[in-house]
């Protein structure tokens, strides 16, 4: 059972000395029975302190590495149910299944699309995670061989219920650290041996919540790299088990259950399946597995978990300046905007679109949109003024004319004040910039 602030305080220094970030001791044991500190934070903490506190602060879900080097994906540590508690950590990683049967050039083309569902999107590069390599041929050679073929640009997820099938895999592509699944009642003591053997993370596979707890203390025993797998497929239940999951894991700290899990789609569809993936991914699913592996299919996944797993405390921003969108001279016209990357990115975009060269001003409103910032009282005649005085833009051109988005023309005329620019009010919605752009400017 997990310590109280109360039990924690009693082991701690109590000297009060803030060198944790923290007002007092007891403020100190609060925020780490919360998960809301880390041990390490203390500097005058004793090793037998130290000993016992350690079970007790650990994460509620334990941190799982899979791959190795750039390739490296890290499952799990998670502290909270719902991120705006605080935040989540490690993002949904998203594998694509890969069939042994494939040969040759059919294995080959398949992995080679695979390696290529890469994305930009708001200034970020993004990619799926995971091959997921399947021995549907119930072959060892053949599992060896698709293993190998898929080693490179992503973790690898190793699955055969055949420990002789995997031991051979395994000893081929060791040094990248797949996560092997899976464990279950009828092999768990060999898939075990040879995750402890090449130092791999070892899903556990069960049949419902019930014998998967089952199985993980009879694992976990001697061996705690783990992943759990709850073994339902209907998303419905699926969901309620993997949310029962995390919810125990978290509330209650029940051990059995405070690891990363994996899913896998049902659907045979791709619309379906994205949908399932997505339903999973928001509900603490650490690796989906899926079939899909068309880009228009994946991207809105990585939308949404780019969307999922960014701090809601942080908005995504970019760095407030003057960015030059094409060949700009001192003619090319000026658009001003906030730096909400959502905002700046999507403005860009429509900018460069009208393939009219110009000059974007991100303004500082702490990564809020244009709306929400003018409401804010950071994106007004005064604030934008101060930085079009700071940004060097009128240097940069040979003209005193500056768009802004219809949204907030009521700030035209305080601009103008302050400033000393002209101010064009441009289109409320970013889509209607290159209509607007070849109007007055082509």
């Amino acid at each position: 059972m997990a310590l109280t602030g109360l039990d924690i305080f009693k082991l701690l220094p109590k000297t009060n000395c803030k060198e944790c970030g923290h007002p007092t001791c007891l403020a100190f044991a609060m925020a780490l029975a919360a998960s809301k500190a880390t041990l390490e934070s203390c500097p005058h903490i004793s090793e037998e302190a130290k000993e016992t506190l350690g079970g007790a602060s650990a994460p509620p879900i334990k941190l799982i590495k899979v791959g190795t080097g750039d390739f490296e994906r890290e499952l799990g540590d998670e502290v909270v149910l719902f991120r705006h508690d605080k935040t989540f950590y490690h993002p949904t990683c998203y594998a694509i299944e890969v069939s042994d049967t494939l040969s040759g050039d059919e294995l080959a083309k398949k992995i080679a699309k695979i390696n290529a569902l890469c994305f930009e999107r708001v200034g970020e590069s993004v990619s799926i995670d995971m091959i997921a390599v399947k021995n549907d041929s119930k072959n060892p050679d053949a599992f060896e061989a698709a293993a190998k073929a898929a080693v490179g640009k992503f973790a690898t997820v190793l699955i055969s219920d055949d420990p002789a099938a995997m031991e051979k895999a395994l000893t081929a592509i060791a040094g990248n650290k797949p996560l092997i699944y899976a464990a279950t009642d009828a092999n768990w003591e060999k898939m075990t041996e040879l995750a402890k053997k090449f130092d791999c993370p070892l899903t556990v596979k069960g049949n419902g919540l019930e014998s998967t707890v089952a199985l993980v203390e009879k694992v976990a025993a001697v061996y705690k790299e783990l992943v759990i797998d709850v073994g339902t497929r209907e998303l419905s239940q699926a969901l309620a088990e993997i949310t029962q999951t995390r919810r125990l894991a978290v509330k209650k700290r029940f051990r059995p259950l405070g690891y990363p899990v994996i899913a896998f789609t049902k659907s045979d569809d791709p619309r379906e399946e994205v949908l399932e993936a997505s339903v999973l991914a928001a509900k603490y699913t650490g690796v989906v597995v899926l079939k899909a592996d068309e880009k228009s299919q994946l991207l809105p996944l990585i939308a949404q978990r780019m969307n999922l797993f960014t701090d809601p405390q942080k908005p995504s921003q970019v760095e407030p300046k003057v960015y030059e969108i094409g060949a700009v001279g001192k003619d090319s016209p000026v658009y001003i905007t906030t730096n909400f990357s959502l905002t700046f990115y999507t403005v860009e975009g429509e900018i460069s679109g009208s393939k009219i060269p110009s000059y974007l001003i991100a303004c500082p409103t702490d990564g809020t949109s244009v709306l929400t910032a003018w409401a804010a009282g950071k994106f007004g005649g005064d604030q934008i003024a101060a930085f079009i005085g700071e940004c060097g833009i009128g240097d940069m051109v040979n003209h005193k004319n500056a768009v802004i988005s219809g949204y907030v023309a009521v700030i035209k005329g305080a601009l103008e004040e302050k400033s000393g620019w002209n101010v064009m009010i441009g289109p409320a919605e970013a889509s209607g910039i290159p209509v607007y752009a070849k109007a007055n400017f082509a």
